[in-house]
Parts: structure tokens; sequence; C-alpha cells
């Protein structure tokens, strides 16, 4: 249905060019999980070590999280078109390049080149959201998006898991960064023709990037996963990792505030704005982003453990076990633009709540249910987790940008990104520590309790997010945000010059 405030053309036109952006959203996101199922395969190939499937895993998500600031800044001064393809150009050339790789090393210089490119491309995919679509549409884009980011993440295991077994161990593991190719294509060829023409850059305007907040925000978050990753290494191991690299972690995040403080006084540019971190409703939003995508991301990797290496599974079967859990993921993020508008920012605890009650009953079927059925449980737990998934991410991504005005949506993007990416990061690291240090020997009981111990840590980082989305909910109980933006819409026809009174000018309100 054409909604009042658009022609038909245009309206058409903005979902042509969405169609476009959610190919790069899910290819960027599918980069992240469908590595998984091929570790043992590089392994066996390439011999890596455990350090460096650390690094090919976690890499990647560390430089698509550092850059997404930056990059969603460079959108908004230079235009996000030209960003966007700059982005999804260099993406499609690692990709090629991850494939062909002849050592791990290699690898793991292409894997965070390929996270720089897909750190580029992904912050103009929230600025376009926020760009070509308003009120109930754009809760209805976030929707789809919120669908494409449950439908990458949990789909990339299946794919990956065909892929090996079907191809063999070398071709196996190429393929799955080869298989960004043709969606890269696609974005190149279609890009120019359907993606809006940027603003031409007023005069004066600079980029102004904030260097040293960026530099002090990379050194944060890689002395923090450090000791994490380190910990999995046999040369180190829990003991002897360097714990102590958190404390100085810590201190870097306290001098990237200090710095940040210091420039937005004297109004230079900074990495987080502090308009940005007094808008509560983004901040909430922020933290509930950052702790679920620092249990959901480690969800795959310890599945993937506990099927393949405990249960004994082929690497498609083990894949194909996800599908459920994709299928409910996007059934929920489809459903959530119609809930949104009747549950509000309850919405989000709701979905926080069915997520973790899927993913404790997936750690129940193993621990307590027997060789023959665990299977089954977990599958059944998998799509309860899937479609709590599915009505969190999209309305999270919603009402945390409610407030935020166009103009700051790709910085606001890139920020919210880079704390998914970073939380991530972390949590891989995190979780795959939990389930290493406590699997106490390689049998199926081994994995099972290993399995449950990591999913029981991923709940509690689940319920830090639960209680910020409970802290958003009760601030904005009794309102409905989606209908006041809906509400001030029609206004915006009056820009055919017939009626040029500046009383209807409807930005005001909707930047509360």
């Amino acid at each position: 249905m054409t909604k009042h405030w658009m022609k038909p053309r245009q309206w058409s036109q903005n979902w042509r060019a969405f169609s476009v952006v959610m190919v790069a959203g899910f290819v960027g996101l599918l980069s992240i999980s469908i590595v998984n199922v091929a570790l043992p395969a590089i392994e066996s190939s390439l011999h890596a070590t455990p350090t460096q499937f650390q690094w090919i895993v976690a890499g990647y998500s560390v430089a698509f999280g550092l850059l997404l600031v930056p990059s969603g800044r460079l959108g908004d001064v230079v235009g996000r078109r030209p960003v966007f393809l700059t982005g999804s150009f260099l993406f499609m050339v690692t990709s090629l390049a991850c494939g062909f790789s002849t050592s791990a090393e290699i690898l793991v210089i292409m894997r965070v080149l390929q996270g720089i490119g897909a750190s580029i491309t992904t912050p103009q995919v929230i600025g376009f959201i926020q760009e070509l679509f308003q009120g109930r549409e754009r809760a209805r884009a976030f929707g789809i998006f919120g669908m494409v980011v449950s439908i990458s993440s949990a789909i990339g295991p299946a794919v990956g898991g065909v892929l090996v077994s079907a191809l063999g161990l070398d071709w196996g593991w190429r393929s799955v960064f080869l298989v960004n190719i043709p969606f890269s294509i696609f974005i190149l060829v279609m890009g120019p023709k359907l993606l809006p023409v940027p603003q031409k850059r007023e005069k004066g305007t600079k980029l102004n990037l904030d260097t040293v907040g960026l530099l002090l925000m990379a050194a944060g978050v890689l002395t923090s996963m450090l000791p994490f990753i380190l910990a999995t290494d046999p040369a180190y191991g829990v003991k002897h990792s360097p714990w102590y690299l958190i404390g100085v972690g810590v201190l870097f995040g306290a001098l990237f505030t200090a710095w940040e403080l210091w420039r937005e006084n004297r109004q230079h540019s900074v990495v987080m704005p502090r308009a940005l971190m007094k808008n509560a409703g983004f901040t909430l939003g922020s933290a509930v982003s950052t702790c679920y995508f620092a249990g959901w991301t480690g969800v795959f990797i310890v599945l993937t453990l506990y099927l393949q290496q405990g249960l004994g599974m082929a690497a498609w079967l083990a894949g194909l076990m996800q599908v459920p859990l994709a299928l409910m993921g996007a059934y929920g993020s489809q459903r959530s633009s119609v809930w949104m508008t009747l549950r509000g920012r309850w919405l989000v605890l709701i979905g926080l709540v069915v997520t973790m009650a899927g993913l404790g009953l997936m750690a129940a079927s193993a621990l307590l249910l027997s060789e023959d059925f665990a299977w089954l449980g977990i599958l059944i737990a998998g799509a309860i987790a899937g479609f709590g998934s599915g009505i969190t991410i999209s309305p999270n991504q919603t009402f945390a940008l409610a407030e935020v005005s166009v103009k700051q949506a790709g910085a606001a993007g890139g920020v919210l990104q880079t704390m998914q990416r970073v939380g991530s990061a972390v949590g891989i690291a995190g979780v795959t520590l939990v389930f290493f240090a406590t699997r106490f020997d390689t049998t199926l009981a081994g994995y099972a309790h290993a399995f449950g111990i990591s999913l029981a840590f991923i709940i509690a980082l689940m319920a830090v997010g639960a209680l910020c989305a409970l802290s958003d909910a009760l601030r904005n109980d009794g309102r409905n945000e989606l209908l006041e933006m809906e509400a001030p819409q029609p206004v915006e026809e009056p820009r055919l010059e017939k009626e040029p009174q500046p009383v209807t000018e409807p930005q005001p309100v909707t930047e509360p």
C-alpha cells in the first residue's frame, strides 16, 4: 500500500534501493558466522594454530567494529552512495584474496582487510534506512533489516557446512569466502543505478576525524580481548595469560572518555558525540546491543563445536541443525514491525527473555537428554531462541535511533554497530575461553558440560542487556513513538512551493 506522504514512483524507488542495501547488510554479516564450521578444514589445509583460529574469527569483527564510527561520519560528509560502493569493492577484492590464501598468516591479514571493507559499508545501511523511510515504513525497513541480520547470522553455519562437505577439504573452506563475490557484483552493478544521489557537499565541510580517539578506542578493545585469546593458546593457557591487560584496557577507556570530553568542549569532532551519549534511548539501546551480541555471536561457535566434536555430526548436518533457528529469527523480525506499534519498547525486553529461555532449554537438552534425543531438544530450543532474537534486534535498532536526527544518522548508526561488533569480538573470545576451560575431557559428557556452562555465561550477558531494556521501557512507558513519528509525516507534502509556511516544517517534531 502506497503511503500518503510519498508518490508511488518514489515509494517504489526507495524500496528498490533498499534491496541493494540489504544485500550488502546480508553478505557483510554472513561473513562473520559462515567461517565457524570451516575452521577444522582451515586447520588441516593451512595448518592454522588455535590462536590463528581466534584471529580469523575475531580479527574480522574487531576491524569491522572499530572503523564503523569514522565510516559513518565519512558517509555523512562525503555522501553515502560513493562510500557504500567503495566499501563494497574493497570487500569483494579481499573476499577473493581470502579464498586464494596460501597460508594462515595471509588469511588472517585478508580477514582483517575484509572486515575493514564491511565496516565502510555497514553504517551506510542504517543511514540509508533513515534517509529513505519515515514512521512505520522505517520500522518496517528495520524489521526487514533485523530479519536479514537473523538469517545471515544463523544460516552462515548451515551454508558453510554444506559447502565444506560438498566441495572437499581444500575448496570447501575457500568457497565460504568466494561465495561473497556474486553478491558484491550485484551491489556494484545495481548500486549506482538505484541508490539516491548524495546531496552536494556544503563548502567548508570537513571530515574532522578524531584520530587520537579512534586509536585510544582500538587500544582499549584490543588489550581487553588479548588475554581471552591467549588463554586458549597452549603456550600461555588460562593461568599464564596476561590478565592485567584488562586493567590496561580500562585505563585506555578512561583516557578515551577524557579525550572525548576535552575535544568536544573545544568544539572539535569526536568519535562519540556527547549529544548521543546524553540521549537515554540511544545509550540504553547501545548497551542492549552490546550485551546481546556479546552473547549471541558466541552461540554459533560453541554450538558448532558441541554438534561436530561432541555429537560427531558432519559439517553439513551441524549446519542444517541451525536452519529452524534462522527461519524463526526471520519470522520474528518480519512480525516485529507490527508488534512494535502494540508493545513499544517492551518488545525488546520480551525478545531477550524469550531468547534466554531458548538458550536455557538448549543447555538443559545437552546436559539432561540422552545422545539420541539431545539433538531434538536443541533443534526446538534453537527455534525458540531464534524467534526471541528476531523480535529483539530490529525493535532495539528502531527505538535506539528513534530520537536521533537524520543528520546524525550515519554517526549514530556507526556507534551502534561499533558497540555490536566490539561486543561480538570480546564475546567470541570470552565464550570460547569458557568453553575450552570447562571442557574436562573430549568425551560427549565433557563437551556437553562445556556447552552448558558456555550457554549459562551467554545468558548472564544477555540478562545485563535485559536490565537495560527494562530501564528503557520504564522510561518511555505509555508512549507509542512510532505513532508519534507517523503523525507529522503528511506535512512533508507541502514541499510543492504552494504552501511555503515555515510552521509546517516537520523536522523539529521528529527530533525530540
